[in-house]
């Protein structure tokens, strides 16, 4: 890659890519991409990442617009519901004639 290429690059938003495979399904993340449009990162995720026709639809999402936590609060989400095990399928006994839920 060409140092102008490369930085044209860095001046592009990260964008960050998801495919359903089909109709019914979860949207995956399936990569990253830089562009300077939500309509071009559209268009690179399309040639990028379902150019056989592997996915249903496409959703390109601004890196910069996704909040998310770490895996270091983890511990902040789960543990307020420790002493809570009514919420948990495992504490009611199964009836009799059910073998799995």
């Amino acid at each position: 890659m060409s140092n102008r290429s490369q930085a044209n690059r860095n001046l592009s938003p990260l964008y960050e890519v998801f495919v359903r495979g089909r109709r019914g399904l979860d949207h995956i993340h399936v990569g990253s991409l830089h562009a300077h449009t939500p309509e071009q990162a559209l268009e690179y995720a399309r040639e990028t990442y379902i150019r056989r026709g592997e996915g249903a639809s496409i959703w390109v999402v601004a890196s910069k617009d996704i909040h998310a936590s770490q895996e270091s609060d983890a511990a902040t989400f789960y543990d307020p519901m420790d002493d809570k095990p009514y919420r948990h399928a495992t504490h009611y006994p199964l009836p009799d004639g059910v073998e799995n839920m």
